[in-house]
């Protein structure tokens, strides 16, 4: 198997409105089985995803736990979380109303339109990717499968990678129980997270900083159907909970 990975290049700044997958299909050339991996900012950039930090009102708590920052920033953190999960000023792990635990509710500051504006994830990641697929259909006549990805720390890993918080027209999870390995065993408890995969080995060529926040994948199969949503671990699975 070869798998080439090509970033999507040329891409302005997006604003809200921008035909996100109409400006990607004019600089990327799509093929049937083919992955698109697209960042969460310029996707919640299009979809208007962005707040004005002068029209925020810090409550109490945010000025508490900001410890010298922005309190206006971490409001808004505490507006998008559904539960607080750990909080060590001015650093806040969050649930988000999508099942997610990550820093800040995945507010950002970086790479924001504006000064003094952060952006926030998508309402809802799965039909971000979705409508992408869909338009990229009747524009590039090709069946792709999209990832919405984002960068997300590990409890027990230093660094971030990139992760799928969103997907459309692929698998997300490889379930592998009752296959054996080359010596016979039987595998009991082997599920691959192959849209999280994708979204780390696409962020090789988009990086932090490049500009590129777009890329293809070619060569692996991922096709078949699912959410997002199933990569989060379920409650009832959760030791940490």
């Amino acid at each position: 198997m070869t798998v080439s990975i090509t970033p999507v290049e040329g891409l302005p700044e997006i604003r809200e409105g921008d035909d996100l997958a109409a400006l990607i299909a004019e600089r990327a050339s799509l093929e049937d089985g083919d992955v698109l991996v697209v960042a969460q900012k310029v996707v919640s950039k299009a979809e208007g995803r962005v707040v004005r930090l002068a029209e925020v009102e810090p409550s109490e708590e945010a000025t508490d736990i900001a410890a010298g920052t922005d309190p206006r920033q971490i409001e808004v953190i505490l507006r998008e979380a559904v539960r607080i999960v750990r909080v060590r000023p001015p650093l806040v792990i969050a649930e988000t109303r999508h099942g997610f635990v990550c820093a800040s509710a995945g507010v950002d500051a970086s790479n924001a339109p504006e000064p003094d504006s952060i952006v926030l994830l998508p309402e809802d990641p799965d039909a971000s990717a979705t409508n992408l697929r869909d338009r990229l259909r009747e524009l590039a006549g090709a069946e792709v499968g999209v990832i919405v990805s984002d960068s997300f720390g590990r409890a027990w890993r230093q660094g971030t990678t990139d992760v799928a918080i969103g997907v459309a027209g692929i698998q997300p999870l490889l379930d592998l129980k009752g296959l054996r390995d080359p010596s016979g065993y039987e595998l009991h408890a082997t599920v691959i997270a192959v849209a999280d995969e994708l979204a780390g080995a696409a962020e090789l060529v988009m990086g932090k900083t490049a500009g590129v926040p777009a890329a293809v994948i070619r060569g692996f199969d991922a096709r078949g159907g699912g959410s997002a949503r199933e990569l989060v671990m379920p409650r009832e699975r959760d030791l940490f909970r």
